[in-house]
């Protein structure tokens, strides 16, 4: 027996900041058209904010058939009730297999609203997406094109394939830097729908408007860094990363740090890199002390040119790396920095 299901659009939610469209929501919109493209689809995108005026031309490079565009002043900065509310009754509507969404503070906030208001479901946090048929052995019901949502679980140790067969639409959150962005075709034209605020959203949703806001912006731009030298928990000592740091100095270089090592109180936060951190895809990763979890690997294996550094011949990251320097981060990583120190004078 064959289910068979309504092939309506895929739908991508676009974070706004003062008018201009999110990384992440470009990177998703890029996944969305081969996703959209494969299903036979359009590809769809919302834009809910107070400035909307240059959208269009920033999200149809990336290959969207129809703009959907909700401009207030109130919707600007994020709040939860307005916004939930638009995507709850447009999908009530327009009834999406797929929607994708960011893994940031508003996507976090915003998924599990409108998944709990539609039943549907959510995996957060997905580092791979993919179009997939899925047959349930017990009744021999067979699923036709699902969204395989791929992601690390019970703590990295398996990698889960999550489906969703039977609610729509099928969500998804995904981490800025998992998806690579890319333009389809800077003359690409879509179509763009302007929707009444009012008739989505009740005036008790903007109960709460925000008077003041201030972002801190990070001082640490790893994501964007073309050589990274990053540690471990096998780098044993919050001293020995001042190693990292002295060699990043030489090499001109951003310091990140594995989970592992951030939980040890090596590094801050913010320089964490995996899957409960930044994904960043350098020239050059240098990993030192990293034994290669599969949510550490999720979030460098696009590295142009990995090195790892470690006293383990069979660490996990070894298997993915261009060089494997076998030994003590105190002894390799001073030899390299005055190797670098006499070469680059």
């Amino acid at each position: 027996m064959t289910n068979t299901l309504i092939m309506n659009n895929l739908f991508v939610y676009l974070e706004m900041e003062e008018g201009r469209v999110a990384e992440v929501s470009q990177e998703l919109l890029t996944k969305g058209r081969s996703l959209a493209t494969q299903l036979g689809c359009r590809l769809e995108a919302i834009a809910a904010a107070a400035a909307t005026d240059s959208v269009a031309e920033q999200v149809f490079p990336y290959g969207v058939d129809r703009l959907h565009i909700f401009r207030d002043d109130r919707l600007s900065p994020y709040t939860t009730l307005p916004h939930t509310s638009i995507l709850v009754e447009l999908f009530k509507q327009e009834k999406p297999q797929i929607c994708l969404m960011g893994a940031t503070i508003i996507g976090r906030d915003l998924g599990p609203r409108v998944s709990s208001a539609l039943g549907s479901g959510l995996t957060a946090d997905c580092t791979s997406l993919e179009i997939g048929d899925h047959e349930e052995r017990k009744t021999g019901k067979v699923y036709k094109n699902l969204l395989y949502q791929i992601r690390p679980a019970f703590g990295g140790n398996i990698v889960a394939w999550i489906i969703n067969p039977d609610h729509r639409p099928q969500m998804a959150t995904v981490r800025e830097g998992v998806m690579k962005k890319e333009i389809l075709d800077p003359y690409y034209k879509g179509e763009v729908v302007e929707h009444q605020v009012n008739d989505f959203v009740k005036e008790e949703d903007f109960v709460v408007s925000i008077i003041d806001r201030h972002i801190e912006q990070s001082k640490v731009n790893i994501k964007n860094a073309p050589i990274i030298v990053s540690g471990g928990y096998g780098v044993g000592s919050k001293e020995n990363f001042d190693l990292l740091y002295q060699l990043a100095d030489v090499l001109d270089a951003e310091v990140g740090a594995s989970r592992a090592a951030v939980d040890a109180g090596f590094a801050e936060h913010e320089r964490q890199i995996g899957q409960t951190g930044v994904t960043v895809r350098p020239k050059l990763y240098i990993a030192c002390g990293i034994s290669g979890q599969i949510q550490h690997i999720a979030g460098m294996q696009e590295s142009s040119l990995i090195i790892s550094i470690n006293n383990d011949p069979s660490a996990p990251i070894n298997s993915i790396a261009d060089y494997v320097i076998t030994g003590d981060i105190e002894t390799v990583i001073p030899k390299m920095i005055k190797y670098y120190r006499k070469n680059t004078k």
